[in-house]
């Protein structure tokens, strides 16, 4: 979810900042710009004094006067494009007609758009005041012109024509400040967008912890809702009081089924009581009593699985460093007489050592039960076959027999509470066993797997964490770090 909600506020940001820095970048151009034709105007202004009263060429003849005022305008046009590097003239009415002062010598009016528009609007009596922008990949020029008014006519035009290096390089320069602005502002806004997805995220992730704590048994589970917008700690509230249902229901749940469990025995064992008083005044080899006493045993092994399944589900998980190879083959060991009995092979291969975080005490009794099941439904010469390995973070104990095995809908209920294969009915149990080992291994963080054994049989797989619960903490604190 953050690499989601993270790009798209990075993204309106970077919007918005682009948004804000191309006006800026654009106000800037117009404003170096306009302060240049600001000077450029009141330079030709300056220039159009001097030359208003100036009579030489069409204005008329010349006098001491006018020569004196025109050697002063020309000293004045050439000291400017000395000192500037900018080129000045003025010019009458009709351009082609030779200039009154220009400078350099030989400079006319320049024949691009701009200039004829810059001489044609001084004709008319105005200023230039809005040349168009020159930006900073641009190698053009800026045109100034100022008309020369005498007696309410415009008499001449003083036009300027100035290079736009420096002014570009002060536009570029100060379009680098703006960039290195957005570039700062960018940074801030992507540290904002982290804290900001970090602190809408935050209860998300823990909310997401706790819930797959739940699910995988640790009912304890819960959601601190101190931290994060209102509506995730109202979230977060809410589900602390589902988990504490969940929780308190299925408390209910097990006290009810160990109670029923524990209350039922008393009255089934008079029951068998009574059934063996009354099978002494019947005949030897009665076969309704022998269905009775047998119907009697098997309700009573129900009651004790249904009293192992709540304790295995009530219990907590003492999860130690254990020897899962040693442990496997201890227990193959101790199944061996039943094996021989049954005429079955049973064996342990693979490696003499491999460790685990598991319940010992749980880990052996779930093995027991796997094994008695691989045992009852393995014929008679077949092997059964238990092995462990290492398979990365998780050590895996595999028990595969030579029995019938199971198809695959058989495969994909397995592990139900009482349920058994319409094949199996004949064999005693009561389908609880496999229930009461996926409970065990499921408090101490393991799991059970079924699948079909090659060529024929059916192959279980018990796994354990490699990691304890503080090793995993610990390596998801280094991995954040």
């Amino acid at each position: 979810m953050r690499t989601r909600l993270l790009p798209l506020l990075i993204v309106l940001m970077a919007g918005v900042l682009l948004a804000l820095g191309f006006p800026l970048a654009g106000s800037l151009a117009a404003r170096e710009q306009q302060r240049v034709v600001v000077d450029r105007i009141d330079d030709t202004a300056r220039f159009a004094a001097l030359a208003q009263f100036v009579t030489a060429g069409s204005a008329g003849a010349a006098g001491a006067e006018g020569d004196e005022r025109l050697d002063t305008l020309r000293a004045e046009l050439e000291r400017y494009h000395d000192l500037y590097g900018i080129r000045a003239g003025v010019f009458y009415r009709d351009r082609h007609e030779p200039p009154m002062a220009e400078a350099p010598e030989g400079w006319r009016v320049p024949g691009t758009g701009e200039g004829d528009r810059a001489f044609d609007e001084a004709l008319a009596g105005r200023r230039s005041h809005d040349p168009p922008q020159v930006w900073p990949w641009q190698q053009g020029r800026l045109t100034v012109a100022s008309p020369v008014v005498r007696d309410g006519d415009v008499v001449a035009v003083v036009v300027t024509d100035s290079p736009t290096g420096q002014m570009r390089s002060r536009i570029l320069h100060g379009w680098l400040l703006i960039g290195a602005g957005e570039c700062a502002a960018m940074l801030l806004a992507v540290g904002a967008a982290f804290r900001l997805t970090g602190w809408v995220l935050r209860p998300v992730r823990v909310l997401d912890t706790a819930t797959h704590d739940i699910a995988t048994g640790r009912m304890q589970s819960r959601v601190a809702a101190a931290s994060g917008p209102p509506e995730l700690r109202r979230l977060a509230r809410s589900f602390n009081e589902m988990a504490d249902n969940v929780e308190q229901v299925l408390e209910q749940q097990r006290a009810f089924v160990a109670d029923a469990s524990h209350q039922l025995r008393n009255p089934l064992s008079a029951l068998l009581l009574r059934i063996e008083l009354l099978a002494l005044e019947l005949p030897d080899g009665h076969e309704e009593i022998v269905s009775v006493r047998a119907e009697g045993k098997r309700l009573a092994s129900v009651l004790d699985d249904l009293l192992d399944l709540a304790l295995a589900e009530h219990s907590a998980a003492d999860l130690r460093l254990t020897d899962i190879a040693e442990l496997a083959a201890d227990r193959v060991d101790a199944w061996l007489p039943v094996a021989e009995r049954g005429e079955v092979g049973l064996a342990y291969t693979g490696p003499a050592a491999i460790t685990g975080w598991a319940d010992p005490v749980a880990l052996s009794s779930a093995l027991d039960a796997v094994v008695d099941n691989a045992l009852k439904f393995t014929p008679e010469g077949a092997h059964v076959e238990v092995s462990a390995r290492a398979d990365g973070d998780t050590v895996a104990i595999v028990v595969a027999d030579g029995g019938p095995g199971l198809t695959e809908d058989e495969l994909a209920r397995i592990g139900d509470r009482f349920w058994r294969s319409s094949r199996h009915q004949n064999v005693s149990g009561s389908g609880l066993g496999l229930s009461i080992t996926r409970a065990l291994l499921a408090a101490g963080g393991g799991t059970i797997g079924y699948a079909p054994n090659e060529p024929r049989g059916l192959r279980v797989t018990i796994t354990v964490p490699r990691t304890g619960p503080g090793e995993a903490a610990k390596t998801v604190k280094t991995v954040r770090t």
